[in-house]
Formats: C-alpha cells, structure tokens, sequence
C-alpha cells in the first residue's frame, strides 16, 4: 500500500480502554490511532479528517488518562451539516463515542451509545467531557493554512475528467500538501479552551 509519507509521522493518539481489555485484545486496553488508521477508515486524506484527528488528538492531552467509551461527545452542527457527519465517524472510531448505532455493552458495563451528541449549544466545533465531568472545548479553522491558488483550478479539471496525468498528480500533491501543512501546525488552526 503507497501513501504519502508524512501519515506515518503524524504523532499517534493513546487511549485506554477497559472493554479491549476485559475481551483481551490489547494489553492492559492500551491503544494506539495513527493518521494512516483513520485515513484508512475514511477512504481519504483532507482537511477535513486532518482536523477532526487533531482536535480530538489535542483535547485528549488535556484529560489526565482518557478512556475510551468514557467520553461524552459533543458536536455544535447537526450530523447532516457539512463535514460533521465524516468528523463524527473519525471521533467514533477513536473514542468509541456514538449516538444510536454503537456498541450496547456487556452486563451493563461499557455502552457507547449516547456518548456522541450533535446540534450542541456550545461555543466550539466540539466539546468533550470525561466521566469526572472534566471539559475541554476546541474549535478547528483550516483558513490560516489557505490552499495553493493552483488547487480550484486543477480540482475542476480533475472533477470534469478533463485533466491530464500531471494535473492530477500536481493537484493531488498540493492537497496532501495542505493536508500535511495543518498536521504539522496545530497551533495555527486549533484553539482550545
């Protein structure tokens, strides 16, 4: 499998969780995401993917040992709004957290559902809450890592099926160029609170 380089140095998440460690999957339920995990998972690299692994990989640093189908989600737009659905699915698979869909639990232990929450009254792109009650707010902005002005163009061209090989080459270069640029400056397009 080829991919972009840069997906295996994006710094992994950690997160423990006591349901892969009472079934014996990881030890001690210690478990790592990486980029390439949730790009594989998603079918795709974007800014988009890039910012919900971000925000989740940044406020999780802030709980003092996060676990997984512990934290309660909470997103500000609706599921069907704009990217929140595919930003939804990549806090899923890292937190465990769903709505209606995810795993019901064992003897009453370790249910995810109802953990993810969306059209949310908060001042951020999202908000987590551990089961201490602890909260962590964060917004993600894309706009202070603008595209390459040579990104529309070729993107209409590879839309339209009417550009050749080098432009789809050149245009996928200059999206995982994006792509690469606001993992590697977190500072510069997520705010915590």
């Amino acid at each position: 499998m080829q991919y972009p380089k840069f997906y295996d140095e994006v710094e992994k998440i950690k997160i423990t969780d006591e349901l892969s460690s009472t079934l014996g999957a990881f030890k001690d339920g210690i478990m790592e995401f990486s980029y390439l995990d949730v790009v594989k998972s998603a079918g795709h690299s974007c800014p988009t993917i890039a910012g919900a692994y971000l925000m989740l990989k940044e406020s999780l640093k802030r709980f003092d040992s996060p676990k997984r189908g512990e934290i309660n989600v909470y997103l500000k737009d609706d599921m069907s709004e704009g990217v929140t659905g595919v930003i939804s699915n990549v806090i899923a698979q890292i937190t465990g957290a769903t709505s209606k869909s995810g795993f019901h639990g064992l003897a009453g232990k370790y249910d995810r559902r109802g953990l993810m929450h969306f059209n949310a009254d908060i001042d951020s792109s999202m908000r987590l809450v551990d089961r201490s009650g602890k909260i962590v707010d964060v917004n993600y902005d894309p706009n202070g890592l603008a595209p390459n002005p040579k990104m529309s163009p070729l993107m209409q061209k590879v839309l339209s099926k009417s550009a050749n090989k080098e432009e789809k080459e050149e245009f996928q270069m200059l999206w995982q160029e994006r792509v690469e640029r606001i993992l590697r400056f977190p500072e510069v397009v997520i705010t915590i609170k």
